[in-house]
């Protein structure tokens, strides 16, 4: 599937919900299902700036030439939120990815439903996979 098509897969899922109180839930079940990251993977380098909770992201390139991320966070919301970046943007290659305007964070509401700090922590999420995207490209 393309980014596009992930994302209004998303957009989709996320339109069940009538309030938020749901639409967390579901956000922290996603990040429950995000593969487990290796404790070795959580290195400085990996840690995301920006963020109030702790953030780590990870990513290699497959033998397709796909970036291929990993992630985890010491928060649940945090977890979620990534889970759902990082299921849109894993396995696609570097020039789609930087491309995409990941505009499922607007169409579910949840820019405006995430505190100042959390905010920057999606905004320096999404800054992370793009800095990925770039380097990646080269090769």
């Amino acid at each position: 599937m393309t980014i596009n098509q992930l994302q209004d897969e998303i957009i989709e899922d996320f339109s069940i919900f009538d309030d938020w109180f749901d639409k967390y839930s579901r956000i922290i079940e996603l990040g429950n299902e995000l593969p487990s990251f290796p404790e070795d993977k959580k290195l400085p380098e990996n840690l995301i700036e920006g963020c109030q909770s702790k953030v780590w992201i990870d990513a290699s390139l497959d033998s397709e030439g796909n970036i291929i991320f990993t992630g985890d966070s010491d928060a649940v919301i945090v977890k979620g939120i990534l889970a759902l970046l990082l299921n849109v943007v894993s396995g696609h290659k570097p020039q789609e990815i930087l491309d995409s305007e990941l505009y499922f964070i607007n169409e579910i509401g949840l820019k405006e439903h995430l505190s100042p700090t959390r905010s920057n922590g999606l905004l320096a999420m999404v800054k992370q996979i793009k800095f990925y995207a770039i380097a990646f490209s080269g090769k």
